[in-house]
């Protein structure tokens, strides 16, 4: 598990409208809630190897119905212990809501292989079952 503001999607995160971001011990600490439900939200990321990711990516860029058809099919993609893509994912304690976003390694450093995307509710509950 990670902080959140050492997240690349931090800014995206902290700019939300139903994030809520509390600074504790003279800033040094920082909690995210998820207002609607006062859920605390904890930061997770996962790597993935080429061929995983590229199965990931292509799943994240379906709509939910066909996303969650393919993972029931095909299964979920497997983390690696180090790999070319990172997925970034924040979510509260309750599963109401979820962001994530997912990056490539390319010349040394991962680059956004799309925008932060947030989910809420039903929505989120499909998504949270990639992982």
């Amino acid at each position: 598990m990670s902080s959140i503001k050492d997240l690349g999607m931090a800014a995206a995160v902290s700019a939300y409208e139903h994030i809520s971001i509390k600074k504790s011990f003279f800033g040094l600490f920082q909690k995210a809630i998820y207002t609607p439900t006062n859920s605390p939200v904890k930061a997770l990321t996962y790597d993935y190897t080429p061929l995983e990711g590229e199965h990931l990516e292509e799943l994240l860029n379906l709509p939910l119905g066909e996303m969650a058809k393919k993972l029931k099919q095909q299964g979920k993609p497997k983390p690696a212990p180090i790999g070319h893509f990172r997925l970034e994912v924040c979510v509260s304690e309750d599963q109401h809501f979820c962001a994530l976003q997912l990056f490539r390694y390319v010349d040394f450093k991962y680059i956004p292989a799309f925008e932060p995307r947030f989910y809420l509710n039903i929505e989120a509950e499909i998504i949270l079952k990639l992982f």
